[in-house]
């Protein structure tokens, strides 16, 4: 198969991607990421996951395989997208606060013969914040690019109490669920076929 792309921008998924040992170019899709009115948290993610896989595809105008993904935090049916400013950071980590989210994430593979996709639930249960502790993560620079304002492999690792599910997932990408739909297809790794 020929050289896979990703279509993603993000460090942590390219690292996580290289960790499968898949060779791989990277060419960000560039998409209106809003959520449509009533657009339950699994469909919002799963769509653009595929648009981003599919506008890709469409730009390069070949049949290389495409690898993307998306990752949306939901608390209470809404979805947390990145923070727009301090007050919208403070605001998601507030809502976070001793309580337990989901993080979804949804992978597509577009291919010559069309779309292969995953998705995969994290469950993730904060710590007690206090005001001031949010200022001081807010203070860093790392809140600002991820989905609900904090990253678990980072400081924010410090925020999470309990996870139940894919570490991995909650970084950015399902490690064995996108190993397993790239071996399906075709797509070589280090790691060769999965085991059915």
């Amino acid at each position: 198969m020929s050289l896979l792309i990703l279509a993603s921008a993000s460090p942590r998924r390219q690292e996580l991607l290289a960790q499968l040992g898949v060779h791989f170019a990277v060419d960000p899709a560039d998409i209106d990421e809003s959520a449509r009115p009533g657009e339950a948290p699994p469909d919002y993610v799963a769509r653009m996951a595929r648009e981003k896989a599919m506008a890709v595809q469409a730009r390069r105008g070949t049949s290389e395989p495409v690898l993307a993904a998306d990752t949306t935090v939901v608390i209470d049916d809404d979805i947390l997208g990145k923070p727009a400013d301090h007050f919208s950071g403070l605001g998601m980590l507030a809502r976070l606060s001793g309580r337990t989210h989901v993080v979804i994430t949804a992978v597509c593979l577009a291919h010559a013969e069309g779309c292969a996709e995953v998705a995969v639930a994290t469950e993730v249960t904060f710590i007690n914040l206090t005001r001031e502790l949010c200022e001081r993560y807010l203070a860093t620079d790392e809140p600002w690019d991820k989905a609900g304002g904090y990253g678990i492999q980072g400081l924010g690792g410090a925020l999470v109490r309990r996870i139940e599910g894919s570490y991995s997932n909650v970084v950015g990408l399902p490690l064995a669920e996108t190993w397993a739909l790239l071996a399906e297809h075709g797509v070589a790794g280090l790691l060769g076929p999965v085991d059915a």
